[in-house]
């Protein structure tokens, strides 16, 4: 007993503290263990942060802090708040960490409930790990990117094993399901139990890993001498997921144009395809922010030739002449961006390789004086090398060189491809990551990070923001500006199905932004209706994506990429303007994002964790806090279940009003007024910061076609008794100068008592350069009722008969249907106070209706369906069937309507099941309109096929 004390006693090294640049002395307690030839050195960086270093070996001390890998982005931590060690038990304010002297097991606390406890897994094997209890937890997150097979959006990581990719870790992996799509690697893991418990587990390593959650324990294995993990406790996944935001670097805001549409293909052959693409766009009244151009902007890309231009990036004139007047061209006149792809390989016979070769910026073949390596498999490319990303004086050298002048000439922004990387030489040589590390395993997974990295430094002493596009990362990928998109994903439901389990877990492992080749890249595995599937996937991008950015391979000219070109048009259009009309909320959750560490599109076991219904939904997503939209991805989809969290909702497109206890709500529709919707709801005291968009309107930033502005803010509310607040966020859209503060914010708030729903909208505060001094504020109120008077800071403000009249007015309201009353002020000073008080509850009216010519086939009927929620609120499925009293006429009584309201309706004749020849036909032409009365009967509004 007493030789059992005396070595526990030898175990427990004393803290040393460390100085810290403070005013007030602080500390990072460590306290180091040692059992037969393995240490454990625990680290104490915040009240619920510990980081742990684990090996055998020569045990390092507690004088300098563990080791992080270029993945760590904060190293500065104060210590936490209070620490006590009594024995081998350690105590923060926030947790509690008790380790087995005898075999380094670790169990953490937070500091009431155990966690888990790790162990090590064959310490003294090259391949080691961990292996990690269960104990209470029910769902993981995280883990980076991986496709399964299934064609599910559902699932989270438990009873699953996450695989590394070939044989490094980041990978391009086929399967039959999603075709060649990404593996990429971020090594962080969010489990949660009951009650909010849950802990997130960070594992800096930089070799591939396997995690296995198919059993208890959990285990995990890796490469590497040692093994250094974080733990975070916190209640709840906003708040672990924060600290693992502040660990590895949240992300910058994008430009606002990286939340346009940005049309792609491989590839473009001149710019005449462009301007092609472009004319089509236009004339069908498209929104676009931009072109992606492939490999062929530098052209001449020759399989297994060492002359290829592959490494060149430098313009072919031939087919790009005058790189500079079209790039300004298409910034002064259509408010156009471009990005351009570049690789990491140049071909041996470029003088850009030998130059990369006499300064030692290739990575190199075995050793650090050899030969830069040659790669030859895989040659489509052509033969060359491979830029040592892992020196920053590369970078830097290669982005004077090449990426700078296209900077300076207009380029916005960089498309980093092959990034994993796709092709290398095992046996090569870097300068390395690591302190005597310089073989491939030591840098494969970083080798997209630091190319990143290299971008985002050049630019971090100019005024311009970058914005890059990647398909490989690591942890802390996202603090350098990066949007991942999930490679040449194929043409199939089931790959745009798990395109969304991938987003889910990108989201809980910090992407916050991340795409597809919408409508799939590999357009030969498609086994359904390609507009069909099309249709679907530019609206789950229109929603879910940054950029939205439709792709394909189309090097034989004859596959259409463009929304104006494939699917159902009119769909396509509707989706991509709405995605528009919300860039103000989507560029309002970048700022978070980058302030606060804030998903911009988490899954819903985010904000409502404790709810078991959700845990494993990756087909419905929240953007934001405040909407929920339903994935679609499927044959035949006319309509589909969606489940709501306890709690008031309203759907996005209708307006109508739903309370849930936490249930399912069937058969909500897809097709909506004509067009292919996903569901959408609201939760009440939402405010959505929203743009005017129009057929006028060109890109993200508002310019229009005839040149005329409208700046208004306009803000769609949903009432709810709990007073509520948004922070709509502006800036110039394209600068650094929001980092400085050239930032303004304008709170909204809302709060509805009884039959009065009260808007205000507080002065603004900050400003930035081109900010408007004064505009108008529009205020679009979703209400379960009509309005009887609006009223702006005490002051009636004018009721209109419509729309036609309230966009001609300086000011005033209307009863707009659809559950929908809307408010504007004139143009006001942005630093004033505003209040719109709206009094609800007028009484509704009555009107018989009447679709004359409708003929049908069997399965049909007619429907009246129009603006007013009594009438579905363009919601075929909530609309009004009529009686063929006299066919082919068939009339019905609608009550309820909204008085002194002009509403628009058609006739619509509906079909069950099929796309896109058995959509719901409807009435040509323009709508019907029907001015209501202030009350009674409003007698026969009439409509015609």
């Amino acid at each position: 007993m007493r030789r059992s004390l005396l070595l526990l006693a030898a175990l427990l090294v004393p803290l040393v503290p460390l100085a810290v640049a403070s005013s007030v002395e602080a500390a990072v307690p460590r306290v180091q263990f040692t059992s037969g030839p393995a240490y454990l050195v625990v680290e104490f960086l915040d009240d619920d942060l510990v980081h742990f270093e684990l090996a055998e070996g020569a045990p390092p001390g507690t004088g300098s802090p563990i080791r992080t890998t270029p993945q760590v982005a904060k190293s500065d931590y104060p210590g936490p708040s209070s620490f006590t060690q009594q024995g081998n038990t350690l105590t923060t304010a926030a947790m509690k960490v008790e380790v087995a002297p005898g075999t380094l097991c670790v169990t953490v606390s937070d500091p009431a409930r155990q966690l888990y406890q790790a162990c090590p897994r064959d310490l003294g094997q090259a391949w080691k790990g961990l292996s990690i209890t269960k104990g209470a937890m029910r769902n993981a997150y995280g883990l980076g990117e991986q496709f399964f097979k299934g064609g599910s959006a559902d699932g989270d990581w438990v009873g699953r094993v996450r695989t590394p990719g070939g044989p490094y870790g980041n990978a391009m992996a086929f399967d039959t399901d999603n075709g060649p799509v990404g593996n990429a690697q971020i090594p962080v893991l969010f489990a949660t139990g009951p009650d909010r418990l849950g802990y997130g587990l960070f594992l800096d390593q930089v070799y591939k890993q396997e995690w296995d959650l198919t059993g208890d324990p959990w285990t995990v294995g890796t490469w590497g001498d040692q093994l250094r993990w974080y733990t975070m406790t916190g209640h709840g996944l906003p708040d672990l997921r924060s600290d693992y935001m502040e660990l590895t670097g949240r992300p910058p805001v994008p430009p606002k144009k990286a939340f346009g549409m940005w049309v792609s293909e491989f590839g473009y052959d001149g710019w005449g395809e462009i301007d092609d693409r472009l004319a089509g766009l236009r004339a069908a009244a498209f929104p676009v922010d931009g072109f992606v151009l492939d490999l062929e902007w530098f052209g001449g890309v020759t399989a297994g030739s060492d002359t290829t231009r592959m490494g060149t990036l430098a313009w072919d004139t031939r087919a790009f002449p005058d790189p500079p007047g079209h790039i300004a061209a298409y910034r002064d006149r259509e408010g156009l961006g471009l990005i351009t792809i570049e690789e990491s390989y140049v071909g041996r016979g470029l003088p850009e390789h030998a130059d990369l070769a006499a300064r030692g910026y290739l990575v190199r073949s075995g050793c650090g004086t050899c030969a830069p390596a040659y790669l030859t498999g895989n040659d489509w490319w052509g033969r060359g090398g491979m830029i040592d990303w892992t020196q920053d004086a590369a970078g830097d050298y290669w982005h004077a060189l090449k990426r700078q002048p296209l900077a300076d000439a207009g380029i916005m922004g960089h498309w980093l491809d092959l990034g994993e990387p796709e092709m290398y030489d095992p046996g090569d040589w870097t300068a390395g990551l690591l302190p005597g590390k310089h073989a491939h395993a030591d840098y494969h997974n970083l080798y997209n990070l630091k190319w990143a990295e290299s971008v985002a430094r050049r630019y971090a002493s100019g005024q311009r923001r970058p914005f890059l596009l990647a398909r490989s990362a690591a942890a802390g990928m996202q603090r350098f500006g990066v949007a991942m998109w999930s490679a040449d994903i194929g043409s199939k439901l089931t790959a745009l199905a798990q395109q969304q389990n991938a987003q889910m877990q990108l989201s809980m492992s910090g992407i916050d932004y991340y795409g597809s080749d919408i409508g799939g890249f590999r357009r030969e595995m498609l086994n359904s209706d390609l507009d069909e599937l099309y249709t679907q996937w530019f609206a789950d991008g229109a929603w879910f994506e940054v950029p939205v950015r439709p792709h394909t391979e189309n090097l034989c000219n004859c596959r259409h990429t463009a929304p104006d070109e494939i699917g159902h048009v009119p769909s396509n259009l509707a989706n991509l303007r709405q995605r528009y009309e919300l860039t103000p909320y989507y560029y309002s959750l970048a700022h978070r994002a980058h302030r606060y560490g804030e998903p911009v599109v988490p899954p819903l076991a985010y904000y409502y964790q404790d709810d078991p219904n959700v845990a494993e939904m990756g087909g419905e997503k929240l953007v934001g806090r405040d909407l929920l939209v339903g994935v679609v991805a499927g044959r035949g989809e006319r309509e589909r279940d969606v489940y709501l969290p306890a709690g008031t909702w309203y759907d996005y497109a209708t307006g109508e009003r739903l309370t849930s206890t936490g249930q399912w709500f069937m058969d909500r529709p897809l097709w909506v007024d004509g067009v292919f919707r996903l569901p959408a709801f609201a939760r009440a005291g939402a405010i959505l910061p929203k743009m005017h968009v129009d057929g006028r309107t060109m890109n993200v930033l508002g310019r229009r076609t005839d040149g005329s502005t409208r700046d208004e803010l306009v803000a769609r509310v949903h009432p709810d008794a709990a007073a509520t607040s948004f922070t709509l966020y502006e800036d110039d859209g394209a600068t650094t100068a929001y980092r400085t503060g050239e930032v303004r914010t304008t709170r909204i708030g809302q709060q509805r008592t009884g039959d009065t729903a009260t808007v205000t909208v507080d002065p603004a505060e900050g400003s930035y350069a081109g900010a408007p001094s004064a505009r108008p504020v529009v205020v679009e109120l979703v209400t379960d009722t009509q309005a009887a008077s609006v009223t702006l800071n005490g002051a009636a403000l004018p009721r209109l008969p419509g729309r036609a009249a309230f966009d001609a007015a300086a000011s005033g309201w209307y009863n707009a249907g659809g559950n929908l009353v809307v408010a504007k002020s004139a143009s006001t000073p942005v630093g004033t106070a505003l209040t719109f008080a709206f009094t609800l509850g007028q009484a509704p009216v009555s009107a018989t209706f009447r679709c004359a010519n409708g003929v049908t086939e069997p399965g049909q009927s007619v429907y009246a369906v129009g603006g007013a929620p009594q009438l579905g609120s363009w919601s075929v499925a909530g609309a009004v069937k009529l009686s063929p009293t006299a066919y082919p006429a068939w009339t019905g009584t609608v009550t309820g309507l909204p008085p002194e309201t002009s509403v628009e309706w058609k006739c619509v004749k509906r079909r069950e099941q099929g796309f896109p020849d058995t959509a719901d036909q409807w009435q040509p032409g323009a709508n019907s309109v029907l001015t209501t009365p202030a009350s009674g009967d409003a007698g026969t509004t009439a409509g015609s096929f």
